[in-house]
């Protein structure tokens, strides 16, 4: 029921989020509507997680306002040569239920993530940079999290294209204590109590494309985050990095 809340919470922001934005787009050239689906798996750190390939619908609606991806919708508010900054709206499968791991049994469920706040971009010559500061906007954690990012897309011919990128994402001491924290009455022998600090995780992540056909776009996204020992302390994780796989099929119309 929790999940489908939050689903339902991130459907109508993602609506507002459109509809604000279409005062703007109608002086605009067209927007640009996509459909298609992404199947991938993320290697959650907790101990002796299930971890499950999923398979999920990917939508896209992009104009010079407003962008909606996947899991992230963004309005353009201010913008300049080369430069934009706006709100951000990002719905994030983060969290478990008991019955996700053995180690996790007799833990609260820890909801998955809608998260709101502002985004910048930047697109220089030979590197794009990207910011994003986000508050937990459904109030479960009611924790902080930051990114800052650089990336650069390289055309390698052929209908190919290769896009390295590094991220720094920090997460404050509230979200940390959501997701990897044990409170007293969920400690025991095996698992005592944590509170958790503030950290800082790095990614390191690689996103191949190649187009298929002129509306047929086909992708890989790979990557690996390095946690920080805010998160590698719990008592919950016996991982010291997150690796994650997905392969995503777009058409546009």
């Amino acid at each position: 029921m929790s999940s489908r809340v939050s689903s339902l919470r991130f459907a109508a922001l993602a609506f507002l989020f459109v509809t604000s934005g279409a005062a703007h787009a109608q002086s605009e050239p067209p927007s640009q509507w996509g459909l298609g689906a992404t199947v991938g798996q993320e290697r959650q750190p907790y101990r002796d997680f299930d971890h499950k390939a999923q398979l999920l619908p990917l939508i896209l609606f992009e104009n010079r306002w407003v962008r909606v991806a996947g899991p992230s919708a963004d309005l353009s508010l201010v913008r300049g040569t080369g430069w934009a900054a706006g709100l951000r709206l990002r719905y994030a499968g983060e969290g478990y239920e008991a019955d996700d791991s053995p180690a996790l049994q007799g833990m609260a469920e820890r909801k998955a993530g809608v998260w709101l706040g502002g985004s910048a971009r930047w697109d220089l010559p030979w590197l794009t940079i990207s910011g994003e500061v986000l508050g937990d906007a459904a109030n479960d954690s009611q924790g902080l999290r930051a990114s800052l990012g650089a990336e650069r897309r390289i055309n390698a011919g052929g209908g190919i294209d290769v896009t390295p990128r590094l991220v720094a994402h920090h997460l404050d001491r509230k979200y940390v204590e959501y997701y990897y924290g044990v409170t007293a009455a969920e400690a025991h022998a095996a698992r005592p109590a944590y509170a958790g600090s503030s950290t800082t995780n790095l990614e390191a992540g690689l996103r191949i494309g190649y187009t298929l056909a002129p509306r047929q776009r086909l992708s890989l996204d790979v990557s690996s985050t390095r946690l920080g020992s805010g998160i590698k302390d719990s008592p919950l994780v016996d991982r010291s990095r997150q690796d994650s796989a997905r392969i995503s099929y777009l058409y546009l119309f």
